[in-house]
């Protein structure tokens, strides 16, 4: 969702040396898409206090004329600071925040403090201080081959081919959310929801991350049909390569719904704690399911009462959500461009 501030600040500053530090769990997020001349592994993550020395002394050596915070906790300031970068730019929360900035951004009143806006239009907003430009519809993520190989060694350890996934574009089924259960509509209604995908001819991939295998076989044994199962196999650049080559995906609001949006892939979202209004970009693919409950939106990560934000959804109303945006997957979306000279995939939407 950064990715439409990212493109505006590479076309503003086209001869700057951009690296970008992020959680190494998260680099292949962002390989290929030529937002960045590099990308650094944040050591901290990893490896506690000792990491942080490090990420502090490698940002250093660097001597970085600017660093642009788009976090607004304090350590991610602290960590530019105590790197000597020349000039910390960024949002400000509270007094010590502020006091780590070279430049504060002032952030507009009306996202009050829980910044009820969507991150495309939070970092656009914080990079318009530099004076950069950018549309927020522009997301931007690509593809490289070796995402690529990656993708079609896990598929043939699955026992499935890659040229028939590839010829026979899937819908992609991803019934787990990282957040928490909350945002999960029930896995009984996604099962019958893959066995009528299913039953149309289509191939059904049920996908999860890294610690939703109960999820995953929780929807799959309440399945008649047989799907294809990746579950915690594929890293972020494998699951790119994946998202962008399927006929349509059906997931919670959660991360996989974002990687669909940059590649223009039809999407239908289940929204149940979450508002809409904090992600209200990038939707012109998507089919929104939500319901009107005064409960909602909570943002907790387990309902404390009957889940009835989603409970209520219907499978029936939720496959007619499937046929419209399979009308629109028909043909292959033009949001996919294939750079020939470096192979590499960027879909913009």
């Amino acid at each position: 969702m950064s990715t439409p501030g990212l493109l505006g600040l590479r076309r503003t500053y086209p001869q700057a040396k951009l690296v970008g530090l992020l959680p190494s769990a998260l680099i292949p997020l962002l390989e290929g898409s030529g937002l960045f001349d590099e990308l650094w592994p944040l050591a901290s993550r990893d490896a506690g206090l000792a990491g942080w020395r490090r990420d502090v002394a490698r940002i250093a050596s660097a001597r970085f004329d600017l660093g642009i915070v788009i976090p607004e906790s304090i350590s991610s300031a602290l960590m530019m600071r105590l790197g000597r970068v020349r000039e910390v730019l960024g949002f400000a929360r509270d007094p010590i925040r502020r006091s780590l900035l070279h430049t504060e951004i002032p952030a507009p009143e009306a996202w009050g403090r829980r910044r009820l806006v969507s991150k495309e239009r939070f970092v656009l907003t914080l990079l318009a201080g530099l004076g950069v430009e950018g549309e927020a519809e522009s997301l931007c993520l690509g593809v490289t081959p070796a995402e690529q190989q990656r993708l079609a060694k896990a598929l043939t350890l699955a026992g499935v081919d890659p040229a028939t996934l590839s010829r026979d574009r899937p819908v992609l089924v991803a019934p787990g959310a990282g957040f928490g259960e909350a945002k999960c509509w029930p896995a009984e209604s996604y099962a019958e929801l893959a066995d009528r995908l299913a039953a149309r001819g289509l191939p059904v991939v049920l996908l999860g991350a890294p610690g939703e295998a109960e999820r995953i076989a929780a929807v799959r044994s309440r399945m008649r049909c047989e799907p294809i199962v990746l579950a915690g196999t594929l890293d972020l650049g494998a699951l790119k390569a994946l998202v962008r080559g399927a006929r349509a995906l059906v997931a919670n609001d959660a991360g996989a719904r974002h990687v669909a949006a940059a590649f223009g892939v039809p999407s239908v979202i289940f929204f149940g704690p979450t508002s809409v209004s904090k992600t209200a970009d990038n939707l012109s693919r998507i089919e929104v399911l939500e319901t009107e409950h005064a409960c909602r939106p909570c943002y907790r990560r387990r309902c404390p009462i009957d889940h009835r934000c989603l409970s209520s959804i219907g499978v029936d109303e939720a496959e007619a959500a499937s046929e419209r945006v399979l009308a629109r997957a028909v043909i292959p979306p033009q949001a996919v461009r294939e750079t020939s000279a470096s192979g590499t995939g960027v879909g913009r939407a």
